[in-house]
């Protein structure tokens, strides 16, 4: 499929926004594969969100599933379909996540939570690595934005398509800036890295998770599923099954008083609410296409 044409050809601006958690990505996973289901109902199989969306942004888990979504493959496609993310999690999260078990391993977690991150981060990082090559910021398929926190300067770090070309230190690998946003404090450690702008000028990166300043934890979640790491088999399932349950459920809004979900009254359910979106995303890429022909 064509590259997404810029908003001036449309009516609207398409932003995807994919909330962090660690291994609670598996719900916007579930939600994402549906979602691009039902565009490739309309669009044909080939249809992928990145075709669909002028920005992406994720913070933590959710920066990876961007990159996941955007990165290019060798065919100049999304690197992964929706489809295949909730698969890359139930493979590699007890792997980024090992858990231990039995006495003298809950004596021995305690004491790596007290002198350190609880994992070491090296599969994470392997796996990253792997996953992305050496791709870098500016060539993602759409727009991304993902946070990070420098830990040195004690200041956010954005990840911007937008500010890449300008601020050329920025266009850093990919690999890097999803290892950078995963790094939940406590958890995982945090990533060093240096990259060079267009005139050859070095700057040093220390970051964590972008979580620290950009996050939208889910509140309704409790237990072994609200947990960033509890990657046993029985709970990687169940939250496949809370992301199923929640297409099921009408959709809700925050209530800005209480900062709780709130079902909308007659509300139809997020299933519905998705096929209808993925309907209007149909529609304003077919008339972008349209205006770009006719304009060119």
């Amino acid at each position: 499929m064509e590259r997404i044409q810029p908003p001036k050809y449309g009516k609207l601006i398409t932003v995807l926004s994919i909330d962090g958690g660690g291994i609670r990505g598996i719900i916007p996973g579930v939600l994402l594969e549906y979602l691009e289901s039902q565009l490739q109902e309309l669009d044909g199989k080939d249809a992928r969100l990145a075709d669909y969306f002028d920005v992406i942004s994720g913070t933590s888990t959710g920066g990876l599933i961007t990159a996941m979504l955007t990165a290019p493959n060798k065919d100049n496609r999304p690197l992964y379909a929706a489809n295949g993310i909730v698969p890359f999690y139930l493979e590699h999260s007890a792997k980024i996540f090992p858990q231990s078990s039995g006495f003298f391993g809950s004596i021995i977690g305690s004491v790596q939570d007290a002198i350190g991150p609880k994992y070491d981060g090296k599969y994470l990082h392997n796996l990253i690595n792997g996953l992305l090559g050496t791709a870098r910021l500016h060539e993602t398929l759409t727009n991304i934005v993902i946070p990070t926190f420098d830990i040195k300067k004690l200041q956010p770090t954005l990840f911007s398509s937008f500010m890449a070309p300008t601020v050329t230190v920025l266009d850093a690998h990919l690999s890097d800036i999803c290892i950078a946003t995963s790094a939940a404090p406590t958890y995982l450690p945090s990533h060093y890295f240096t990259n060079q702008d267009k005139s050859g000028k070095t700057e040093e990166f220390n970051l964590i998770d972008g979580g620290v300043t950009a996050n939208n934890p889910d509140d309704t979640l409790q237990g072994d599923l609200a947990s960033v790491d509890i990657a046993t088999k029985k709970n990687l399932n169940n939250l496949v099954e809370v992301g199923k349950k929640l297409l099921k459920k009408p959709v809700s809004r925050i209530n800005l008083a209480t900062g709780l979900n709130e079902p909308i009254k007659n509300a139809v359910s997020n299933e519905e609410e998705l096929k209808r979106f993925a309907k209007l995303l149909s529609e304003e890429r077919k008339l972008r296409l349209a205006n770009a022909k006719a304009a060119a």
